[in-house]
């Protein structure tokens, strides 16, 4: 029973200071009075906590204010390039912005949810995509709606139960009937489309890339004003055009994946 309980307050001291490192995330720093506060703990403990961070250099302290520091930087990098095929995805991510001038953006999914990897700006291309790193609904991007689709029936079942169909605008899909709807459309043609469902003004379209028949490494797309990303440019057009480039990089995946001698 002693054993039990010191297990329980481990995991508690645990789950503590990760919801420190999330309040100093989302406040853009803060003082220890406020962690304290939002936490409902006491100062004393909300600073024990604090300076082990800080001695551990996964916080700094500046006149009074807590900031969560550059060693993230650390694991984010690790984090994304662990990845099999991220930095040839990389690579197709910077072609696609410069040869068509929008937006292009790689997602992976994690814990259900789409993770904004790696983006590249074109030449015509709106400030629109999310933060490094931040998670998005799956359902409410182009991207995420690739990936979705290439999941198993019973692995989205599992993320619409956990995450729930979040409106983002007044055109993201909301209704599990019609999301099964189009997760079956996107699993026919290949490709996900993205009508103001994120962003208003702003529509994108999807494709997945795929490490093999029956698992998916993540999503490219390319994202534009509504104005330039419409009609059969959004239908047909950029579709068939990443649909092209897409193929050509799970080709490169699986050849730098192969052995040594470059034999498939």
């Amino acid at each position: 029973m002693v054993d039990e309980i010191a297990r329980q307050k481990e995991v508690q001291t645990a789950h503590t200071t990760f919801d420190i490192l999330e309040i100093l995330k989302n406040t853009d720093g803060a003082n220890l009075s406020t962690v304290a506060s939002q936490l409902d703990i006491a100062v004393s403990t909300a600073h024990r906590h604090l300076s082990t961070l800080v001695a551990r250099n996964y916080v700094v302290k500046e006149k009074g204010e807590y900031y969560t520091s550059l060693k993230f930087l650390e694991f984010g990098t690790y984090a994304s390039n662990r990845k099999p095929g991220y930095e040839l995805a990389t690579e197709l991510v910077d072609q696609l912005a410069e040869e068509t001038g929008e937006h292009s953006q790689l997602f992976v999914e994690e814990h259900g949810m789409g993770v904004y990897l790696y983006g590249k700006a074109g030449e015509h291309a709106v400030q629109s995509s999310p933060q490094l790193g931040k998670p998005l609904p799956l359902h409410a991007t182009a991207a995420g709606k690739a990936i979705l689709a290439h999941l198993s029936d019973s692995r989205i079942h599992n993320i619409i139960d956990q995450h729930g169909l979040s409106s983002l605008t007044e055109n993201t899909i909301t209704d599990e009937e019609r999301l099964w709807e189009e997760i079956r459309t996107v699993r026919k043609r290949n490709y996900s489309v993205n009508r103001e469902e994120n962003h208003e003004n702003l529509c994108a379209v999807g494709v997945p890339i795929k490490k093999d028949e029956d698992r998916v490494f993540g999503a490219v797309s390319l994202s534009g004003p509504t104005r330039r990303i419409q009609g059969d440019r959004l239908e047909n057009e950029l579709p068939t055009y990443l649909l092209g480039r897409a193929n050509e990089l799970e080709l490169n995946i699986q050849f730098s994946q192969s052995s040594p001698n470059g034999a498939p």
